[in-house]
């Protein structure tokens, strides 16, 4: 792995400490988050939900608001159908749950994976209308590449609304209202590129009750939207968009409200993810641990469970089902680790030069390939695709490395496979099997074609070199002040020089090590590093090390821990 540090602009970090009113470290992180100036430093550190953005600068949103409000004025029929990934069960709750304050009694369906595929498919709307044809259809999450669905709704008589962000293979459906950054023209939707679907339904919320209270409906003036930011950090951490701009703000305040969350749902989620009432709530815990078991129901069962969980007032339905998520999860987990390690196995016999990986295997659960595509990509530094059989298809998912664009890559190999979408590092597929191994040798050819260059070693980015006796509370303080790190504002990993350690590290579950850091005054700062086993520091040598500062809850405790990303020989 390459170490990379690119030193600051000495004069950029005095004028942010002048400014701001802070020290050195935090002038450098602050300064390589983008800020150039004291007054953009304080922002970023005091992110305001005032600072906010009209939300009718979005393309299409007043339309979708317009008809929603005719929707609340007529007592129409809704029906909402939102993916089955946490940023799809936590906009359609978001959704679900402003309509019903405001009139409504929506219907809301989630596709289940096994039976309907992906979004919004013809099967999963013929379940949609098992109980009559509603006025309004909302798809989130979905919908923008589903032409022929959306033609059958609009068909029959009913308006479509669609709210995603993913990215357009061709033409975009005609005759539903699309709010979607990624294809809408005109610079004025850049800056909303960066939101997930929870954050586009954020913002339908937030215009559609500025709507309804210039037209005086009495319900409106009862609802206060920041409530609901507790939905939407859910989404926005979970789906690794950028935390920059707005979706800082959204996070920022949506992790504090999901802290002390009054709803049932959430706080039997947090209890079986062992996240104690009013502990801290910070980007990891939605990413490892609230996260994979919304996750879980959707790739092993039914995401609308999840759905129901956010959206119940009951305590004892929300300890039920968040326990049914949690053994969900442990099942998953289980899962993917067999297929880790089969799929590794397959690397190392048949693909260990292959630029592009395909794999497949017929006992291999599709719901739960994608983070073994997401790992194997990672070990081997290459673009994975993992694939399982799902009625006789090969059906899974991609994972990207850096520099490499993967809807670029499929769009090239596009005549092998039946569907596919995505983002440029994270893609799902579905092909016939008989096309798997034409697939298999156009994706590493298209992996070839797009990394011309070769594929680049895997980068580790120092943000800064800090000594032993400058890891402390106060270092801590300062790192708090920079969450929520995440995609876009990723968390510091600092560089430290020349450390000896005294002692042998202790490796513990066969996979992991402890160590422990003298800090020079006395001190010794304790470390974990994960699944790194294979190569411990060595005790007694200098050594250089990029870890990074984190805090771990343990017994009602919160103790000053370092995350080792990487150590190698000390350089003078």
């Amino acid at each position: 792995m390459r170490w990379n540090y690119t030193p600051a602009d000495p004069g950029a970090i005095e004028r942010i400490r002048d400014s701001a009113g802070v020290d050195r470290i935090l002038a450098e992180l602050l300064w390589r988050a983008g800020c150039t100036t004291g007054d953009a430093a304080a922002r970023f550190l005091d992110p305001a939900l005032a600072a906010l953005g009209d939300p009718f600068a979005i393309p299409n949103l007043e339309r979708a608001v317009k008809r929603i409000a005719d929707a609340i004025a007529h007592g129409e029929s809704v029906v909402v159908l939102g993916d089955y990934d946490v940023d799809g069960v936590s906009s359609t709750a978001l959704l679900v749950s402003l309509l019903r304050r405001l009139g409504l009694q929506p219907r809301f369906v989630v596709p289940r994976r096994s039976e309907d595929g992906y979004g919004l498919s013809q099967s999963a709307i013929d379940r949609a209308l098992e109980e009559g044809k509603p006025d309004l259809f909302i798809a989130l999450d979905c919908g923008t590449n589903s032409c022929a669905e959306i033609a059958y709704l609009t068909s029959n008589g009913t308006d479509v609304i669609v709210i995603d962000h993913h990215k357009c293979r061709a033409e975009t459906p005609a005759g539903a209202i699309l709010i979607n950054p990624h294809v809408s023209a005109g610079d004025e939707s850049q800056a909303a590129c960066d939101f997930c679907t929870v954050g586009l339904v954020f913002k339908l919320a937030h215009g559609l009750l500025k709507h309804l209270r210039a037209t005086e409906v009495p319900a409106a003036f009862e609802i206060r939207l920041r409530d609901s930011l507790d939905f939407v950090a859910l989404g926005t951490v979970a789906d690794l968009v950028p935390l920059r701009g707005e979706n800082r703000i959204l996070a920022r305040h949506g992790l504090r409200l999901l802290q002390d969350s009054p709803r049932p749902g959430l706080r039997a989620l947090m209890d079986v993810s062992g996240i104690r009432p009013g502990q801290e709530i910070w980007p990891v815990d939605v990413s490892y641990r609230l996260g994979p078991r919304i996750n879980a129901s959707g790739r092993l069962a039914d995401a609308a469970v999840a759905v129901e969980l956010l959206l119940s007032d009951s305590s004892s339905f929300a300890s039920e089902v968040a326990g049914q998520l949690d053994a969900f999860n442990r099942e998953r987990q289980e899962i993917e680790r067999l297929i880790t390690q089969e799929a590794e196995r397959h690397v190392e016999e048949h693909f260990a030069d292959s630029p592009g990986i395909v794999l497949y295997a017929d006992t291999w659960h599709p719901g739960v390939v994608g983070i073994v595509a997401g790992r194997v990509s990672r070990k081997y530094n290459r673009p994975c695709v993992v694939l399982g059989d799902e009625g006789g298809r090969a059906k899974g998912s991609g994972r990207g490395v850096s520099g490499i664009n993967l809807v670029d890559v499929l769009a090239d190999c596009r005549e092998h496979l039946e569907s596919w979408g995505g983002h440029p590092m994270a893609v799902g597929i579905a092909l016939d099997k008989d096309n798997l191994e034409a697939f298999r040798e156009g994706f590493a050819e298209a992996v070839r074609r797009h990394s011309a260059n070769g594929i680049a070693e895997a980068n580790l980015e120092i943000a800064t070199w800090l000594r032993p006796d400058e890891i402390d509370d106060s270092l801590m303080h300062h790192l708090d002040t920079m969450h929520p790190f995440g995609q876009g504002n990723p968390a510091p990993v600092f560089g430290i020089r020349n450390v000896v350690l005294r002692q042998r590290p202790e490796v513990f579950k066969e996979q992991h090590f402890r160590f422990s850091l003298p800090d020079g005054r006395g001190r010794r700062i304790s470390g974990v590093a994960w699944k790194m086993a294979d190569r411990p520091v060595p005790a007694g040598t200098p050594v250089d090390l990029a870890v990074e500062a984190k805090w771990n809850f343990y017994n009602d405790r919160k103790l000053l821990q370092l995350e080792l990303h990487d150590w190698r020989p000390a350089r003078s």
